[in-house]
């Protein structure tokens, strides 16, 4: 369990003192669990390198040791294990130059008679994936537990396990137990979120319903508007007074009313 911790410890350290990757690394078998004594390949899928594509690794004794400095042989940008041990167990990534490395790959290398064999690479969300418990010597059909967490998941008879669909939740830590065989060491498996398009949909709209809009507008709005000015010009227009139709007998009767009142006051 210690060594195991120390794996994990070298995984983020790596991480975040890695940089942009430019460059990708693929291993085979693609398993990021292997039994003592294995065949592993790790290749460096990337664009021209003018120094040349280099493996390297962190184990729990040595730190940025690159593919045949004391473990594998590297040809081109391909190295090769062909027998691993258990001090092989530790994180990898390509890297050209200074400051331009790959993906981290974390491999543990176990000495137990059973393995999960889980997704190397993160896995895209709404991908399918399939684990897959193996027995050392390997038997077929042999019923094995899987585990998420610590938590049971379900058993399955043949010891494959297919998650379809696979979501943000269900990354985590697995590992897998085959009754008389043993338990394997845990694996993370990584999801990665689907790109988010922010741009809205496309509103498809036909030529001709543009076409006849257009010209609705073209004929109706010279109406609409002569008719608003109209209705405005009318109601903002002064009320004029009408005049007495008779000028002197308006004047007659104005007189008549201040005789009235005066006589009233006397």
């Amino acid at each position: 369990m210690k060594g195991a911790s120390v794996l994990w410890l070298l995984w983020l350290i790596s991480l975040l003192c890695g940089s942009t990757n430019q460059a990708r690394l693929t291993v085979s078998p693609s398993s990021s669990q292997l039994f003592e004594g294995d065949f592993l390949s790790l290749s460096c899928e990337a664009k021209d390198c003018p120094a040349g594509w280099t493996v390297r690794r962190n184990t729990p004794k040595r730190q940025r040791s690159r593919c045949g400095d004391g473990w594998g042989k590297q040809v081109g940008s391909c190295c090769t294990i062909t027998y691993i041990f258990r001090r092989d167990s530790g994180v990898y990534w390509c890297e050209c130059g200074e400051g331009i490395s790959s993906n981290t790959v974390n491999i543990t290398v176990t000495g137990g008679r059973v393995i999960l064999q889980s997704p190397v690479l993160p896995v895209m969300e709404g991908d399918s994936i399939t684990l897959l418990c193996k027995s050392k010597p390997p038997h077929s059909n042999l019923s094995a537990v899987f585990y998420k967490d610590g938590s049971v998941i379900r058993t399955e008879s043949t010891g494959h396990m297919t998650i379809p669909h696979v979501s943000l939740s269900d990354e985590g830590l697995y590992k897998c137990h085959i009754s008389q065989h043993g338990e394997s060491p845990p694996s993370w498996i990584t999801v990665t979120a689907l790109p988010t398009d922010s741009a809205p949909p496309a509103v498809s709209i036909h030529r001709p319903l543009v076409l006849r809009v257009v010209c609705h507008l073209v004929v109706f709005c010279p109406y609409v508007i002569t008719t608003v000015l109209m209705v405005s010009l009318y109601r903002q227009r002064p009320t004029a007074t009408a005049p007495h139709p008779h000028p002197e007998q308006k004047l007659t009767e104005d007189f008549d009313i201040m005789e009235v009142t005066i006589e009233h006051h006397f």
